[in-house]
């Protein structure tokens, strides 16, 4: 007589091992992280120092932070809080400085097809540059079209914790820390930039996008005041990615 096995416990040790490969990709996703966390230090510490100069207190800038999760435009936030106040204005930058996240989105939702829309909107909240970056590089390196989502939550997990908490630091500290920038740790963001490139980098042809972008925006910067050459390069990327794509090109 041959014993029978339980239908439930074949259930039971499937989703245990779903689980283990989960925490696995999710710690994947941490460790991976942690040299892009240690640049976001002195540059959160930055942007706090500069808040608390322009007249945030350290629980106001910590909201911003959280519902924001975009440095670039909370740079620009903090940089327009004078007196007297331009709501209008400080929104419409802010505004234009994350208007790169359209050209990130497009790409991003090729890895969403199949994820229900509420989930999927919740992490699109999370989706910085940098774990934007690195799910995409993930998902190339593994020859998968679909977002491997517990490493994306373990990377964006420890990234924006990292940012809230020493953006708040930064500005519950600041008569201590002084000046960041005399010590150039405002360059920090483009160290992690350059890395993150490197790691993505898969040829020339793949790269025309971005580089019309970063043309287009150099070009604007010189002959527009304001942030408009973020929206310039962000449209002109995606224009550009879409006409190589209907020829067949990318």
């Amino acid at each position: 007589m041959t014993a029978s096995i339980s239908p439930q416990i074949i259930n039971y040790d499937e989703h245990q091992n779903i689980k283990s490969v989960q925490k696995q990709e999710f710690l994947r996703g941490l460790k991976d992280a942690i040299p892009i966390m240690l640049g976001f230090i002195p540059f959160a510490l930055v942007l706090g120092a500069s808040a608390v100069g322009a007249g945030f207190k350290w629980y106001e800038l910590s909201f911003l932070t959280t519902t924001n999760l975009a440095g670039g435009s909370e740079f620009t936030v903090v940089s327009l809080w004078n007196n007297p106040l331009n709501i209008p204005l400080i929104v419409a930058m802010a505004t234009l400085v994350n208007s790169r996240h359209i050209i990130m989105g497009a790409t991003f939702s090729l890895l969403l097809k199949g994820i229900p829309k509420k989930k999927a909107l919740a992490l699109l909240f999370v989706m910085i540059d940098e774990s934007w970056a690195l799910a995409i590089a993930d998902a190339q390196k593994s020859g998968k079209s679909a977002l491997n989502v517990p490493y994306y939550l373990g990377v964006a997990f420890l990234l924006c914790l990292t940012w809230i908490v020493f953006t708040s630091a930064g500005a519950y500290f600041a008569p201590l820390i002084g000046d960041l920038k005399q010590y150039g740790m405002d360059m920090a963001f483009t160290a992690v930039f350059l890395v993150l490139l490197k790691g993505m980098w898969r040829g020339i042809r793949p790269a025309v996008p971005w580089l019309v972008s970063l043309i287009s925006a150099g070009v604007c910067y010189h002959l527009f005041a304001g942030a408009w050459h973020v929206a310039v390069g962000a449209v002109m990327g995606v224009i550009t990615a879409f006409v190589m794509a209907d020829n067949g090109e990318n």
